[in-house]
């Protein structure tokens, strides 16, 4: 780096290269013999970073360790109870129609299931819980620390019961407004609308996985439906 000087006799301020320190040369203006100082080299220490600390105790500083996520999935037990409880759930919707016998009716109008709607009902919700559950665990953001405890139950049955009266909402559509696959065309939209916005609301998932979540839901109980021997939609 450059060396300023300033001549003790005509008082002109220059610079000189560090490579002359040391030496003596001329002024450039007036040409009296100037003394070029030594300059001490500074090393350059270059300090080791603080290693990140998890915890601000003990050392009055805010923690810098990133945060680690644990991904906590579900145990192989739920899912194989699950799917137990699944299939007793079909073997059940199976038999409905022998224990609660169509109720026949005149005419040319078809005979209309005798299974009581509080039944239904109360189906669609038992159900929907493990159903809500399991879809959460698979479809959830991984990015983001997942509910546990309380607060995974209490959303999981609000989340249930919203699917549930969806289906008792379906129910009160005459079935004539419901026969044809078309005629899910209008439908259909809305229900998922409603029940994806359900899952977002209640389980914070993104509109996308909120969507198939329902749509899941939706699946399942068709098929049980169908067993049943009623309209799947």
């Amino acid at each position: 780096m450059p060396i300023a000087l300033i001549c003790p006799g005509c008082k002109a301020r220059f610079s000189v290269s560090d490579q002359f320190a040391g030496r003596t040369g001329p002024c450039p203006k007036c040409k009296q013999p100037i003394k070029v100082p030594e300059v001490a080299v500074k090393s350059v220490v270059i300090h080791e970073p603080d290693r990140p600390v998890a915890t601000s105790a003990g050392t009055g500083r805010p923690p810098t360790a990133p945060l680690k996520s644990r991904d906590r999935p579900v145990p192989l037990g739920a899912f194989l109870a699950t799917a137990v409880a699944a299939v007793v759930s079909m073997g059940i919707a199976f038999l409905l129609p022998t224990i609660f016998p169509p109720v026949p009716a005149g005419g040319e109008t078809p005979a209309k299931t005798g299974i009581p709607s509080w039944l239904l009902l109360l189906g669609a919700f038992a159900v929907a819980v493990p159903t809500v559950r399991l879809g959460y665990a698979a479809v959830r953001n991984r990015e983001l620390e997942p509910y546990r405890g309380r607060p995974l139950l209490l959303r999981t049955l609000a989340c249930a019961a919203v699917y549930a009266i969806l289906w008792g909402v379906r129910g009160l559509i005459p079935a004539e407004q419901t026969a044809e696959m078309w005629q899910w065309i209008m439908l259909g939209p809305l229900f998922v609308a409603a029940g994806g916005l359900a899952a977002l609301a209640t389980l914070d998932l993104e509109p996308g996985p909120a969507g198939v979540h329902f749509s899941f839901y939706v699946l399942f109980t068709a098929l049980l439906r169908w067993l049943c021997d009623l309209a799947p939609l």
